[in-house]
C-alpha cells in the first residue's frame, strides 16, 4: 500500500496525527482526512510538505 501519514509540525518536532491517509479534502481553512477504513478526522491545518518518497505529509 502507499497511503501517506500526516504528521503536525511542532517546533523542531513533529507528532504523527493521521495514518495511512487514503483521501484528503480542504472545506476552508479545515483539512478532512480519510483512511481506507473510512475513519475521517478533520483539522484546522495548512499543508507545509510533502515528502512523497517517504509517503509523509507536513501540517502546521
Amino acid at each position: 500500500m502507499c497511503e501517506s501519514n500526516v504528521y503536525m509540525r511542532k517546533g523542531k518536532k513533529e507528532e504523527l496525527v493521521f495514518e495511512n491517509l487514503a483521501n484528503l479534502r480542504f472545506d476552508g481553512d479545515k483539512m478532512i482526512m480519510e483512511n481506507l477504513f473510512g475513519e475521517q478526522k478533520t483539522v484546522k491545518a495548512a499543508i507545509k510538505e510533502l515528502r512523497l518518497m517517504e509517503h509523509k505529509i507536513i501540517i502546521q
